[in-house]
Order: C-alpha cells, then structure tokens, then sequence
C-alpha cells in the first residue's frame, strides 16, 4: 500500500492558492485555479493525478515559459447564445472556469449558453467546470480534447484523447449529481499507481507499443489507451475533438500536446438554464424523484446499495473535509518543498496516517 498522510483541508485550501500566487497567477486566477485542484483532491482517488500534485508541473511549465499565467482570454466572436474564446496559451483550468460563467450568463439570456475555448492549455477535472454551471442552477456541460493516448478501435497508436466529460444537474439531495469521466477505460496515473502497488491492471486499460493487450502497467506505459466500451469509447472520443478543437479553430487528433510551448488544447462549455423551462425547485423534486427510482431497483448478488452519479464523491468530499485529505507521502514531500523553494509562508497542516476507510 501506498504510504498517505492526511492535512486538513483548510490548510491545503490556503497553501494552494498561496503557492498559486508566488507563481504569478493574479489572485482571482489563483483563487479559481486552487477551488479547482483542492475540489479535484478531495473527490477523486489520488492516482487520477488532477489534484494539487499538479503544482509542481505548472511550476516547471511557468519557469521554462511554457504556459503564460497573464494570458488574457479573448473573446473572438460573440452571439447571445454562443461565444468563441482564444486562451493565448493561457491556464486551462482559469480559462474554462470563466467561459463556463460566459455560458451561464448568456443561458441566463437565451436559455441555453456555449463557450469554446481554443489554443488552451491542460483544464484540469470536467466536474469543476459541470458543478460551477450546476450552483447556478443550470445543467452543465464541459469537454476538452487532450493529447492522443487513445488508439482509435483496431489501431495500436493514438489518435485521439482521453476526451473527458462532465455532466452535473442540480438535485435535492445535499449533492448534485455529477457523471466527470475519460473516455479511455483509465488513465496513466491510475497505471503508474497499479505498478507502485505491485498490482497488474485490467486487461483492457492499454496496449503495449506492439499493440498486444496486457495487464502489466509498466509494459503499458509506452503503449496507447483503450476506449471506454471498445470501439464507442474511441467513436465518443473522436465526437468530442469534433465538439472542441475542429470547431473550435484549435488543435484536435494528433496537434494537442505535440508542441510542449502550445498545447493548443480546445475545451467546450455549455450551461442549460432549468429556470427556462421550469421552477429550479420543481426540478429538484424530479431529480430526487429520480434518483430514488434508480436507488430501489433489486440489486445484484453481493450489491449493498446502488448509487447515482456523484454521490460516492460527495461522501468522500464529507469524510476529507471533516478526517483530513489524504495526499500521497511523496507528492507531500515535493509540495514542502516547493514551499519552501518559493518563499510560502502557509503551511500544510498535518492530521497523521491515511487509512482507507469504508464508504
């Protein structure tokens, strides 16, 4: 096992935006940039890699002049519905959390809203930017295209991303319910965690370079990623580089990430405003009404309960926020570190030793 010490959250919220801010990030940037990695670290298992481990990354990327954290987002063209944004190699996370607020704000004229991002940068968890259209009482949307780790169905090599989506709507029951996933079957970080753990991965993660299935993830690592589903997961893939970068005027299939000083990634951002079409509260009733529809089916053997999309992370944002947020002993290290290389004066407060609990 892994070892992890939990901090609280108060004391990550604080040092992340802090550290944030010692690299140049305005204090708006940062306060947005740091919501999202701390909100990312505290639903998602840590092998996903979209938490505050990243600070290290942007830290290299924004010395070496890779990313520019005072890239201005430019809006190109504008409709009262639509807009087209250029983020000028700017931080993705940033740039889509303020076309997500230029969605909301023209779904709050139009009924519905969309914002694409182009020659954009990584975005970070689609969830972030779903839940920020959902606070507001909207349905949200986000997709972002990425680099080609995906081998299209039958091909070895990739071609396209893993293409995350989010999807989150309102609900009445203390969380909203929120579908954020890759369209590969997992990630490289999931596969680097595997092969710390000394654990095989399933067989239908990745390739080896050869094209072989395998469930070692070190032999996978230079290999492609497999789709969701077999070949729907390479199709939905394939959509979503159409939905942003083809669009979009941005990068898509083999262009995002080949150029480590332009990214050039292309995200999409679109919020459904409920009000339109009925009460936000009459809504809620119905998604509870739903969700409670789906939880009293009969289970499958050894099944305990059935969730809906959303919940299993809001009872993990509850136990981190009141136990403390596990973060991987080495990542810790490296984030002391940094502090320390940066001048931070906040500090990570330390709860003691992770053990997993059940949820």
């Amino acid at each position: 096992m892994i070892p992890m010490t939990a901090v609280t959250r108060t004391s990550l919220e604080l040092f992340t935006v802090a550290t944030l801010r010692a690299l140049g990030l305005s204090d708006e940037d940062a306060a947005i940039f740091g919501g999202a990695l701390v909100f990312s670290e505290l639903r998602f298992h840590p092998g996903h890699g979209q938490g505050v481990k990243r600070l290290r990354r942007y830290q290299h990327r924004i010395a070496q002049g890779l990313t520019d954290p005072s890239a201005p987002l430019e809006v190109v063209k504008e409709s009262p519905a639509l807009a087209l944004l250029d983020a000028h190699n700017g931080l993705g996370t940033v740039a889509a959390a303020k076309a997500m607020r230029i969605a909301i704000n023209k779904a709050r004229v139009c009924g519905v809203g969309t914002a694409i991002v182009r020659h954009s940068t990584h975005f970070g968890s689609s969830a972030v930017h779903a839940c920020q259209a959902a606070e507001a009482g909207c349905i949200g949307l986000a997709f972002t295209n990425a680099g080609p780790e995906m081998a299209p169905w039958g091909a070895r090599e990739g071609a396209v991303g893993t293409n995350p989506w989010g999807l989150a709507a309102p609900t009445g029951l203390g969380f909203p319910a929120v579908l954020d996933i890759a369209l590969t079957t997992a990630g490289k970080g999931m596969m680097q965690w595997r092969a710390r753990e000394g654990q095989p991965m399933p067989r239908d993660w990745a390739l080896t370079a050869e094209g072989h299935e395998t469930d070692d993830p070190q032999e996978a690592m230079t290999g492609a990623l497999l789709g969701i589903g077999a070949y729907k997961g390479s199709g939905l893939a394939f959509m979503t580089d159409v939905l942003t970068g083809v669009i979009g005027g941005g990068g898509y299939g083999l262009m995002p990430y080949a150029d480590q000083g332009r990214l050039d990634v292309s995200h999409t951002l679109m919020a459904i405003d409920i009000s339109w079409f009925m009460p936000l509260d009459d809504f809620r009733q119905r998604m509870d009404d739903f969700a409670r529809m789906v939880k009293s089916r009969a289970r499958r053997p050894g099944v305990t309960e059935i969730l809906i999309p959303g919940e299993l992370e809001a009872r993990r944002v509850a136990l981190k926020s009141a136990v403390g947020v596990p973060l991987d002993d080495e990542v810790l290290a490296d984030l002391e570190a940094l502090r320390r290389e940066l001048g931070v004066h906040a500090m990570l407060d330390r709860v003691g030793p992770w053990r997993e609990p059940t949820l």
